[in-house]
């Protein structure tokens, strides 16, 4: 046991959370979440993150930890006409899904078939307009939101997973300072669970429910699965699978999002700065969940900070936090030269937010880029 081991898990946890957090806010806002259902289902996420990653930790000796859907919330965050009872069925068929991934072989190799560049091409899209609010909310409000883009640069040069902390931090200070902080609650809220009748809207699930489990299973799953590998585990992908299937199913009635296997922030605990040992770095897991059961209690009080926020400083949070994983997507949806005009139009069609037959731009760029595709395939036979 060494004290890298606690570190590097409490690190990943605070990460995971606290730079993403503020998106997770905005998608429940989206949906038009009250407070209590924003508390909910962060207090959801944070109890699936701490008992998924506990069990497979353990279960396998594997460093495996899970994080919530970072662009599944990027896409509920961007998406128009839901409501915290259609977003709950959206939630409820990933669930589905992911089960059926894990015990329907043939699923799970249809997924894998989509065309990374594809895939990653409609990631980049729904990325790609939380970037550019940022430069919006800048525009609007130079004086709290520029000084935060240009401590970002600064401070990601030092550590790329720490800078959005950083910025999370001094913004919240500045916006103190300047006298943009609304209404705080009176006394400390305390997590609470708060049940949400589920609806089951056909374009929803189409238009939301579908592209949120694909780019859940391309975007952190499969990146979850090769982060592993690429650290010498053979990832138990079924067991995992499993387990947050089971667990996207039981939180999402309180207005969680989806829980997957973590890609990012996993790289923090599967590595050598961990423990030289690999059979040691499980130790991991236990640490990580004891950090989100903490993270549990306080995430009401941090949600109700987050909420109480200016518009553009959450905006601003969530692009900056994103725009790592965006520039990750346009690489991979760009590499490809074969490729790269579907992926393109994918990405311009996704990034439009256009919406057919009450069908959200994600599903519709996801098929237009597959059509472009396979007409070039076409065309080369």
């Amino acid at each position: 046991m060494r004290p890298s081991i606690a570190i590097s898990a409490i690190v990943a946890a605070l990460v995971g959370f606290g730079g993403t957090l503020a998106l997770i806010v905005s998608a429940a806002q989206a949906v038009g979440a009250s407070p209590e259902q924003t508390s909910s289902g962060v207090l959801g996420l944070c109890l699936s993150m701490a008992l998924t990653t506990l069990f497979l930790s353990v279960r396998h000796r594997i460093p495996i930890v899970t994080a919530w859907s970072t662009p599944g919330a990027a896409l509920i965050a961007a998406s128009h006409g839901l409501t915290v009872g259609t977003a709950t069925g959206a939630y409820l068929l990933v669930g589905v899904l992911i089960l059926l991934t894990a015990t329907v072989k043939p699923l799970g190799t249809l997924v894998q078939r989509i065309p990374v560049s594809i895939a990653a091409a409609m990631l980049a899209g729904v990325l790609f307009r939380f970037a550019a609010a940022v430069f919006t909310s800048a525009q609007a409000d130079p004086a709290l939101v520029l000084p935060l883009v240009v401590l970002f640069l600064v401070a990601r040069r030092v550590s790329p997973f720490g800078a959005v902390l950083v910025v999370l931090g001094v913004g919240v200070a500045l916006a103190f300072a300047l006298g943009r902080v609304g209404p705080l609650p009176a006394g400390i809220p305390l997590p609470s669970i708060t049940p949400i009748m589920p609806e089951f809207d056909a374009q929803v699930l189409i238009g939301i429910g579908l592209p949120l489990y694909l780019v859940t299973m391309a975007s952190q799953n499969l990146p979850g699965f090769a982060v592993l590998q690429a650290a010498g585990y053979k990832p138990p992908v079924t067991s995992i699978l499993t387990a947050t299937g089971i667990a996207s199913l039981l939180t999402a009635p309180f207005g969680s999002l989806t829980s997957n296997v973590a890609a990012i922030t996993a790289s923090l605990c599967t590595g050598p700065d961990t423990h030289p040992d690999p059979d040691k770095r499980w130790m991991t897991g236990p640490f990580y969940a004891a950090s989100y059961l903490v993270l549990a209690v306080g995430g009401a009080s941090i949600v109700a900070l987050i909420a109480a926020l200016p518009a553009g400083l959450v905006a601003t949070f969530a692009g900056l936090a994103l725009l790592g994983p965006l520039a990750n997507a346009l690489g991979t949806a760009l590499h490809d030269i074969t490729r790269r005009f579907p992926a393109v139009l994918t990405l311009a069609v996704t990034a439009s937010g256009v919406s057919l037959a009450g069908i959200g731009s994600a599903f519709w760029g996801l098929a237009a880029g597959l059509l472009a595709l396979a007409i070039d395939h076409a065309r080369r036979k």
